[in-house]
């Protein structure tokens, strides 16, 4: 993924990083396939403008779907791959079509709170071998899936996380996915008010 967003002569935005598209060669050496919903940027950009939504519920950054949350860009990418953090160590699928709590339908609320309170790895039954591996995960994740795109690191700062000891990682702060929201939709109604009040005055 590094590769794609800074290494090639176009940059590749993937749109659709989840655990089906990764597939592993005889060396267990993971790949990225499924480029049908890929789309190339200019080298020196990582930003992208676009039309519609794309990618695989569970796995699409917020500002893919609604463009108030900020450029879709190759942090969108970053967002997919800290969903797919976040479901390897959680040990189920990010998105439940039936919960019993409310609060389980975003699924890195679910992970944040059972880390915070330091249940998280019994609960997701992580063995003591790899609980600094699992850790390391979950605060990666939890940065990558920040639902503000100028929050996220870039996936060059997420190999450097994974280089650094657990304890020179950050605790990143919780996301409230309905609260930004909500926020986002009254900063669009205001500036569209305020847009049209500027056209009628202009054509008084």
């Amino acid at each position: 993924l590094e590769y794609l967003h800074h290494s090639c002569n176009t940059r590749i935005i993937h749109f659709d990083i989840k655990p089906q598209n990764i597939l592993l060669d005889q060396d267990f050496c993971p790949k990225i396939a499924d480029f049908g919903l890929a789309k190339l940027c200019r080298t020196k950009e990582s930003k992208l403008s676009m039309t519609g939504a794309r990618g695989t519920i569970g796995f699409i950054a917020p500002e893919v779907i609604y463009r108030t949350f900020g450029v879709v860009s190759t942090k969108s990418d970053v967002y997919s791959y800290g969903m797919m953090l976040l479901e390897m160590v959680g040990g189920r699928k990010n998105a439940k079509q039936m919960v019993e709590n409310s609060s389980e339908k975003y699924f890195p609320d679910w992970i944040y709170d059972h880390f915070a309170l330091d249940d998280g790895l019994q609960a997701c039954q992580v063995t003591s071998e790899v609980e600094q591996i699992a850790k390391k995960m979950t605060l990666i994740g939890l940065w990558c899936v920040q639902v503000l795109p100028m929050h996220r690191p870039t996936i060059t700062q997420v190999l450097d996380m994974f280089e650094r000891g657990l304890d020179e990682l950050e605790m990143p702060p919780k996301q409230n996915f309905s609260e930004l929201l909500d926020h986002s939709v009254h900063e669009l109604n205001t500036e569209s008010k305020s847009s049209t009040g500027n056209t009628k005055a202009a054509q008084a």
